[in-house]
C-alpha cells in the first residue's frame, strides 16, 4: 500500500513474500514445487524411496513427498543432526532417503554428521538444501551464500545446481539411482522452466552448450543459465553473440565439455548463485590452471562478504545477478 506522511509520498512496502520469492520474472512458465512431485512420482515405482526433513517440509516442497506417501515420510523436527544421521542409517538398510532443510542448516550445522556419517561410508543419502545462495531476502542466517565452497572439499559427495523445474524433474531419478550422496542445490515453490526450449536433457555430471555464440562464453549453473540465457538475448541487441554452457553438476565437474569452450578468444565469464570464493568460478579456473590453459575468465558472482536483508529482486541488482547487470558487465568487459 502507497502511504502519505508529513506530505511525503512513500512506495509501497515491499511485503514479506517478497523477501522469499521465486525468482521468476513475472508472466514466466513456472511449474509447481517439480522437486516434491518428481519424488512423489519416483516413489510410486520405487519403494525404496524415503523422505524426511527437519520441521521446513512445507518450505522444501517436501510436503508434496509427505502428502503423496505419508507412511515413508519422517519429521524430524528442528534437529539437523539428527535429520542426517537417521537418514544414514535408513541408506544402511537399503533405503533412499532424501532428506531436506535449508542449505544453511545442513552445510554449517551438521556439516560433521554428513561428513562421517554418509560420506565416508559413501551411503546413498541425497541431501537436499533449499534457498540455496541467493534465494531470499532474509540475510545471512538464511542466505547459504558459502554451501558450495563448504561442500567440496567433502570426499564423495556429488553436488548439483539446477537451473529450473526441467532440471529438478530430471535430476531427481538420476540422484536416487546414484551409488554415493548428493547434495542438491533445490529451487523450490513456482521454479522458472526454462531449458525445454533448448533441446536439453539434464545428465548427472555432464555440462550441456545449451546456446551457440561466437563473441562470449557464458558457463553458469543454477539459476544462473536462466539469467544468462536472459542476457544473452539481450546482448544480440547490442550485436554480441553469446554461447551459454550449463554445468548443472559442480562436483564432479564436466572439465572436457567445459574447457573446450573457454580455450578459444572468445570473452569467458562463469555465473553463479554463490560467493566467487570456492564455487564455479574457482572451479573453472583451477581446471584451466591443471590444463596449462592460460586465459582470462570474469567472474560473476557474489562478493565475499555477509550480504543485506531485502527484497530479493533489489538483493539480485544489488549483488550483479540481475540481467541488467550481467548485460552492463560484459559491455563493459568488451569496450
Amino acid at each position: 500500500m502507497t502511504t502519505v506522511k508529513d506530505g511525503a509520498v512513500r512506495a509501497p512496502r515491499l511485503k514479506t513474500s517478497a523477501m522469499i520469492a521465486s525468482f521468476a520474472d513475472p508472466g514466466q512458465k513456472t511449474a509447481p514445487a517439480p522437486f516434491g512431485h518428481a519424488l512423489a512420482a519416483l516413489a510410486e515405482t520405487d519403494p525404496r524411496i524415503v523422505g524426511l526433513s527437519a520441521d521446513l517440509s512445507k518450505y522444501t516442497d517436501m510436503h508434496v513427498f509427505a502428502k503423496a506417501h505419508p507412511d515413508r515420510f519422517f519429521q524430524m523436527g528442528m534437529a539437523e543432526q539428527l535429520l542426517f544421521g537417521t537418514a544414514a542409517g535408513m541408506a544402511e538398510t537399503g533405503l533412499v532417503p532424501f532428506a531436506s532443510t535449508y542449505s544453511v542448516f545442513a552445510a554449517r550445522r551438521a556439516y560433521d554428521f554428513i561428513c562421517l556419517d554418509i560420506a565416508e561410508p559413501n551411503l546413498n543419502v541425497n541431501i537436499v538444501g533449499g534457498l540455496p545462495g541467493l534465494t531470499t531476502g532474509y540475510g545471512p542466517s538464511h542466505q547459504a551464500t558459502e554451501d558450495v565452497a563448504i561442500f567440496r572439499g567433502m570426499p564423495n559427495l556429488t553436488i548439483v545446481d539446477p537451473c529450473d523445474s526441467l532440471d529438478l524433474e530430471q535430476a531427481v531419478p538420476q540422484l536416487a539411482a546414484h551409488d554415493g550422496p548428493t547434495y542438491l542445490r533445490l529451487l523450490r515453490g513456482n521454479v522458472p522452466t526454462v531449458l525445454d526450449e533448448y533441446d536439453y536433457e539434464f545428465e548427472l555430471g555432464k555440462a550441456k552448450v545449451v546456446r551457440p555464440g561466437n563473441d562470449a562464453v557464458f558457463v553458469s549453473s543454477g539459476l544462473m543459465t536462466m539469467r544468462a540465457l536472459q542476457a544473452a538475448e539481450a546482448l544480440a541487441a547490442h550485436k554480441v553473440d553469446v554461447a551459454v554452457v550449463h554445468a548443472p553438476t559442480l562436483k564432479p565437474f564436466d572439465e572436457e565439455t567445459v574447457l573446450a569452450e573457454l580455450d578459444t578468444p572468445r570473452l569467458g565469464v562463469t555465473l553463479e548463485n554463490h560467493t566467487v570464493v570456492g564455487g564455479l568460478f574457482e572451479t573453472v579456473a583451477s581446471a584451466l590452471v591443471r590444463r596449462g590453459i592460460t586465459r582470462r575468465v570474469v567472474p560473476i558472482g557474489l562478493p565475499d562478504a555477509f550480504l543485506d536483508a531485502g527484497a530479493l529482486p533489489t538483493l539480485h541488482d544489488r549483488y550483479g545477478l540481475s540481467k541488467a547487470a550481467i548485460v552492463d558487465t560484459v559491455l563493459g568487459e568488451l569496450r
